[in-house]
């Protein structure tokens, strides 16, 4: 069977509204495959897309936009921009109480609440945690999100926030299922690094040190995606399941015909 070539845009479109976008066709496989273009994309949220980036989005053919904000984040950003004919299933990845104080120290909280919560391994300790627990609380909501992949769902783009975390996660998933390179999954993880993409740091303080480099020192393991942290991510799928093949078939419940029916929808050359 000859391969065929992903169709993998041959620029980024600048969105200006739209942090961290981008679709990850293209990526390889451990078999000799490839991530078909078009049917994958990620971002941060669509709350504040301009009616260009609106109009490009519309260019996509999207099926479904899956929003892994919870209420509180709705709250602070507002919903997305509505894209005609695209299905929006909102699956919040995170409780809306839990980390709510925390979050809103850091906005609000000064100089020393920030070193309190935040100095020495303390940020980057929290976001470990937090992939952790997504891994093995939200089961339910990643079955959900690669069963309707497989199903009907493509293509599709998924964001949260920043489209760093709980997209970044789901995004991971979802090509882990498909048998990509860990080391293509991390590289693309990473991008959300790119002074572009990254999400924008906003405090409420206007005092002179609200954004001194000491304060953005201390934020960064926040708003940094780690490899320490996607790392995270998979050893406890291999420590919680022994292996990722049983993660995604006890865990996940995701049947092998459907994992197939994955690779279908989102591979080049998968029959």
């Amino acid at each position: 069977m000859t391969q065929q070539i992903p169709q993998v845009p041959a620029t980024e479109p600048e969105l200006s509204g739209v942090r961290n976008f981008r679709d990850v066709g293209g990526l390889p496989t451990v078999d000799g495959l490839r991530v078909r273009g078009g049917r994958l994309f990620r971002s941060g949220h669509l709350a504040h897309a301009t009616e260009a980036d609106a109009a490009y989005l519309a260019t996509l053919g999207l099926h479904t936009v899956f929003d892994f904000r919870n209420a509180g984040d709705q709250k602070l950003e507002g919903p997305d921009v509505a894209l005609p004919g695209v299905r929006n299933v909102n699956i919040p990845m995170t409780d809306p109480a839990d980390g709510a104080e925390f979050w809103k120290m850091v906005r609000d909280g000064g100089l020393d609440e920030l070193r309190s919560a935040l100095s020495g391994t303390r940020g980057a300790d929290r976001m470990i945690s937090v992939y952790r627990e997504v891994i093995t609380e939200r089961t339910a909501e990643h079955s959900r999100v690669l069963h309707a992949l497989a199903e009907d769902s493509v293509p599709a783009l998924m964001h949260c926030a920043a489209g760093k975390d709980r997209a970044g996660l789901a995004i991971a998933v979802a090509l882990l299922a498909v048998g990509v390179e860990r080391d293509a999954i991390e590289a693309d993880y990473l991008k959300s690094n790119d002074p572009h993409r990254r999400y924008k740091v906003r405090r409420s303080s206007t005092s002179a040190d609200a954004m001194s480099p000491e304060v953005m020192e201390l934020l960064s393991p926040l708003f940094d995606a780690r490899v320490s942290y996607l790392h995270a991510a998979f050893d406890t799928i291999e420590e919680t399941w022994g292996s990722t093949d049983r993660y995604f078939s006890e865990g996940l419940k995701l049947a092998p015909e459907t994992r197939e029916r994955l690779r279908e929808q989102l591979l080049d050359g998968a029959v």
